[in-house]
């Protein structure tokens, strides 16, 4: 038997997070914080990072409340080696590189500032993993003006693509 469940991200507003699933976690959530710390100045951030043996969620950072956010949201997803980051002044793109090359991590699941949900899966094993849902689906195609829109944000905020 396997039951599907849906866990609801909770972070504070204007936060990002971002959910993967690494290898062991005793040392691994001290050396994404590093890496963090060192990718982007000012960063704010907690991480925590459930490890299966001994069955307990490891956290750390550099941010009491982001850290809570983390590591309470790390149990309630209770898949083994499954990291949670919650940040501010910092985007996605400034650390998944970053994060992604680090030699413990396997995967990143998703990375979002949208409302964000995790699905997990649960057998006589233990919880992993199958996916997230971030922020609302789709449901038509960008105008010539949104088009435009987007390109001026893009261009104020230092990215061109011509």
């Amino acid at each position: 038997m396997v039951k599907i469940e849906v866990i609801d991200i909770e972070k504070p507003e204007g936060s990002e997070v971002i959910i993967g699933q690494g290898n062991f976690s005793i040392f691994t959530v001290d050396d994404l914080a590093r890496a963090l710390l060192t990718a982007v100045p000012g960063i704010k951030f907690g991480i925590a990072m459930n490890e299966a043996k001994p069955q307990l969620t490891r956290f750390t950072g550099n941010d009491r409340e982001l850290e809570e956010f983390a590591a309470k949201n790390a149990v309630r997803i209770g898949a083994g080696h499954v990291f949670v980051i919650v940040m501010r002044n910092a985007f996605p793109i400034n650390v998944l590189n970053t994060v992604k090359n680090h030699p413990a991590v396997a995967m990143v699941y998703g990375a979002s500032e949208n409302p964000f949900q995790v699905i997990v899966a649960e057998t006589e094993l233990g919880k992993g993993v199958l996916g997230i849902v971030d922020g609302k689906a789709a449901n038509r195609i960008e105008s010539e003006e949104q088009r435009k829109e987007r390109r001026e944000l893009v261009e104020k905020i230092g990215y061109t693509i011509d």
